[in-house]
């Protein structure tokens, strides 16, 4: 079984809810867990869709008694978001509408559960271009993971005496369908190959799962408000 961050959260006993644009997308990976002895469920959900995500957080609450991590990691960073001259505004408005109000409706129909709960974790999943500004012009994606990055802040320090902490996971280049699709030439890889110390592009499952179950963890108890990166050095480069 592929070690992306929900079997590794079922590895460390947790239910997991595992949710979707693709339904069957979101049912294969619960099946997954199932079938390796954890328990979850599959979920379509649109993360954009305010009325979704409130089905979301409702069902999983339901199915399993409560929420205690959450992990918004939805993200698009379609073809035509390029310069800012480029980009047209519809392309903008979609990256925005997944990337940065997924995780507002996420955390504004998950905190309620959490303060439920007492207490307990966010991860959004922002992007080491937050920090630095992506090479390949893509505007509106990294304007989008800086705004993460924000509303991450702002919500740790918010919610801090609720026992609710909020963070933020920042990978560099990762081995992913979303990222190869867009280096689609051994040229290109290579190109930003050369921007990563370590010298490969990340594995989601094992390099990206182990620190977002850190940061869901009790080891993580008095981390919030912060920026993880997992890049292999990218952000140290500059």
């Amino acid at each position: 079984m592929q070690r992306t961050p929900y079997v590794v959260f079922a590895a460390e006993g947790a239910a997991v809810g595992v949710a979707d644009v693709n339904a069957a997308n979101a049912e294969l990976v619960a099946k997954e867990i199932v079938a390796d002895g954890g328990r979850a469920i599959g979920i379509a959900a649109d993360v954009s869709d305010p009325a979704q995500v409130e089905a979301m957080v409702a069902r999983t609450v339901r199915e399993f008694g409560g929420l205690h991590v959450l992990y918004n990691n939805a993200g698009v960073m379609p073809e035509p978001d390029h310069s800012v001259i480029d980009t047209d505004v519809d392309t903008w408005d979609r990256v925005m509408a997944v990337n940065v109000r997924g995780v507002f409706l996420g955390c504004k129909y998950g905190v309620p559960a959490l303060r439920r709960a007492g207490g307990g974790a966010i991860i959004n999943t922002a992007s080491f271009v937050a920090v630095l500004g992506a090479a390949t012009p893509q505007v509106a994606y990294t304007a989008s993971k800086g705004g993460v990055l924000a509303l991450t802040r702002e919500l740790a320090v918010i919610h801090a005496r609720e026992g609710i902490r909020v963070n933020a996971l920042c990978p560099g280049p990762l081995r992913t369908e979303l990222l190869m699709k867009f280096l689609d030439t051994e040229a290109k890889r290579q190109r930003r190959l050369v921007h990563i110390p370590m010298g490969r592009f990340g594995d989601a499952e094992d390099d990206i799962g182990p620190a977002v179950a850190f940061l869901a963890s009790p080891d993580a108890g008095f981390i919030t408000g912060t920026t993880l990166s997992v890049d292999g050095g990218t952000v140290r480069l500059r």
